[in-house]
């Protein structure tokens, strides 16, 4: 099997809130649905389904937190002396990928195809081919053409006008198996940095939980597309058995393998909604026996001097000095004197930094290899034996970074069992 290569740049996991910036995913099954036609959950939803759809989907976090005894007292800071503005923590509008916004607006549309002899199909598979081949120099052209014309196969493409494919994936279901097996994965180089990616794979896991029984996504990754596969809820731990897949993908030499196992209950296209609503509930209950919400008003110390020296705040002509007592709501977060000598101690011994910047030249020596990590007792069973003290650079910046260097010496007498 080819690897899924990702060029231009969940495992149960859900993909982050802030993950804008997605060029490519992936994903498979084995459509049910008519090739022509757009993926059952597609996303074109009625309004009143999709309100249905979140408001089943968060009922269990209302639960979660309603279950919840908070054990707090009354507030009882005064507001007339607090002084403080109570905010209603409103959050601006969540950004929208422009893939989300193109697709509401009609100007791309995903579907699923697979080589059924229709014209339309056909034409969507070449062009889907001819950005594989652009995408993955290194990929054989015969080899790419074969696996998407093969019937056993399936893609989905994103489509615009005029059937223009800028990008899509191909991949094997195993339904019988309930794993699929990702082939190849592109984004042509003109549509990148537009969540693309992510709204693809969001819509194939969608569609592969609705048309098909298949659970899990299987895919050979190279180097270049590790991380983001990664982000994507992908790992590197194969939690299926091997008896499931092993004869049925092509091994890669070179890359990485790695699986994809779906949340049932979750509607990837509606994810970020789904993880907006519940960060609004949680901070809800906070703000419940909190203050962290509370906007306190300036200190009239400083108006008062703006208005008698304006012009000497970066002067230095006018000094000011302000008891920590008098910032409103310091106290009650819980803040005491001693707090704050506590913080202005050093965390660092006096030689930390030279002492860092000495393990990074070792580190960055051309013959440091060796010596870089500990030596593998599996590789040379009697090494421990034979070395008592064993020692290598990432344990000497392990014990840096845990002050355990009380002088440089202690570092010297280290890098001396070293070498």
């Amino acid at each position: 099997m080819a690897p899924a290569v990702q060029h231009g740049s969940e495992s149960s996991t859900v993909p982050s809130i802030e993950d804008d910036n997605d060029i490519v995913e992936v994903g498979a099954t084995r459509s049910k649905s008519k090739s022509h036609e757009l993926s059952p959950p597609a996303g074109r939803v009625s309004k009143r389904r999709r309100v249905a759809e979140r408001k089943q989907e968060t009922s269990p976090a209302h639960v979660e937190l309603d279950s919840v005894e908070v054990k707090m007292e009354p507030d009882t800071v005064e507001p007339a002396k607090q002084e403080a503005v109570k905010s209603e923590c409103n959050e601006p509008p969540r950004r929208e990928k422009p893939a989300v916004i193109e697709e509401r607006t009609g100007l791309i549309e995903f579907r699923v195809v697979t080589n059924d002899a229709k014209p339309e199909s056909m034409v969507i598979l070449t062009g889907l081919k001819n950005i594989f081949m652009r995408q993955l120099p290194k990929m054989p052209r015969e080899y790419i053409t074969r696996l998407v014309l093969d019937k056993n196969h399936w893609s989905m493409a994103i489509v615009k006008r005029g059937l223009q494919v800028v990008g899509g994936i191909t991949y094997r279901p195993f339904p019988h198996r309930e794993f699929a097996e990702i082939v190849f994965c592109a984004i042509a180089s003109t549509e990148q940095v537009k969540g693309y990616g992510s709204h693809l794979m969001n819509h194939l896991k969608d569609h592969v939980k609705d048309a098909s029984p298949v659970k899990y996504f299987l895919t050979y990754a190279d180097n270049y597309a590790i991380g983001y596969f990664k982000k994507q809820g992908f790992t590197k731990e194969i939690t299926l058995s091997r008896s499931v897949w092993v004869g049925y993908i092509k091994d890669y030499e070179g890359g990485t393998l790695m699986q994809c196992s779906m949340v049932p209950r979750i509607r990837y296209l509606q994810v970020q909604e789904f993880l907006a609503d519940q960060k609004r509930l949680i901070q809800a209950r906070i703000r419940s026996f909190s203050h962290s919400h509370v906007v306190y008003p300036g200190l009239d110390a400083f108006k008062e001097r703006d208005e008698k020296e304006p012009n000497t705040l970066n002067s230095g002509k006018l000094e000011l000095t302000v008891q920590p007592s008098e910032v409103p709501g310091l106290r009650e977060t819980g803040w005491t004197p001693a707090m704050d000598e506590l913080n202005r101690r050093s965390q660092r011994g006096p030689h930390f930094t030279a002492m860092r910047h000495i393990l990074v030249e070792l580190n960055g020596h051309a013959s440091s290899w060796p010596f870089v990590a500990p030596v593998n007792a599996n590789d040379v069973p009697d090494y421990y034996t034979v070395i008592t003290n064993p020692m290598d650079l990432s344990t000497m910046e392990a014990k840096l970074e845990n002050n355990q260097y009380q002088t440089v010496d202690d570092m010297v007498a280290d890098a001396q069992l070293v070498v």
